[in-house]
Parts: structure tokens; C-alpha cells; sequence
């Protein structure tokens, strides 16, 4: 696992690459699925990461979620200040507040 850092960008350069990877899937208790996360423009960061999530925890839980705040670095403060501006954070506080685990699924390009 990653020692990460107090910027996104730097935390980034520390996880592995998204090439190959099309999508990721987050997948509730029930089997339905609750999220995805596009390789696109703008959604390749927090892609990185919740890959990232699943290869070092292989699910989303608390432990995994409170790491992802850590690694999100600045934007974490930021999503709390600004609830719905960073869904993929907001997922994570969420997790770390109680709500349900999540499975994260890798979908290759």
C-alpha cells in the first residue's frame, strides 16, 4: 500500500496505471449495481483510486474507504464542505459512516 501524501496529484503518481481498464462496477450486498466509474476525462482519478482500493482491500469497507480519504488528500476536505460536489468521496464518507460495504469490480477495456 501507498504512504499518501497531502496532494491528490502526487497520490496519483503513486497508484498503478487505469490502461486497460474501461470501468469499474460497485457492486451492493443484494448484487445490484450501485455505481460505475467511467475511464473518461474528469472520472480517471477516482477511477485510479477505487482500482487501486480493490487490488490493496478487494472490497470498498471501512478500512479501505478511510485510505481512499486519505488519498483523495485536498479534495476530501473539500467534498465535506461541499456535499454532492465529489460523489465518488461522498461514497466514501458514506462507507466510513456506516453504509453498507461495497464490492469494487474491474471491467477491462
Amino acid at each position: 500500500m501507498i504512504q499518501p501524501t497531502d496532494s491528490f496529484k502526487e497520490n496519483l503518481r503513486l497508484l498503478p496505471s487505469i490502461d486497460g481498464l474501461a470501468r469499474i462496477d460497485l457492486v451492493d450486498p443484494a448484487g445490484g449495481i450501485v455505481a460505475t466509474i467511467e475511464n473518461l476525462p474528469g472520472k480517471q482519478g477516482s477511477l485510479a483510486v477505487y482500482q487501486y482500493l480493490q487490488q490493496s482491500f478487494g472490497a470498498l469497507h471501512a478500512e479501505a474507504a478511510a485510505h481512499g480519504l486519505e488519498v483523495f488528500a485536498e479534495h476530501t476536505a473539500d467534498a465535506r464542505s461541499r456535499p454532492g460536489a465529489h460523489p465518488n468521496i461522498d461514497r466514501l464518507l458514506e462507507i466510513l459512516g456506516g453504509a453498507a460495504p461495497l464490492a469494487i469490480t474491474l471491467v477491462a477495456a
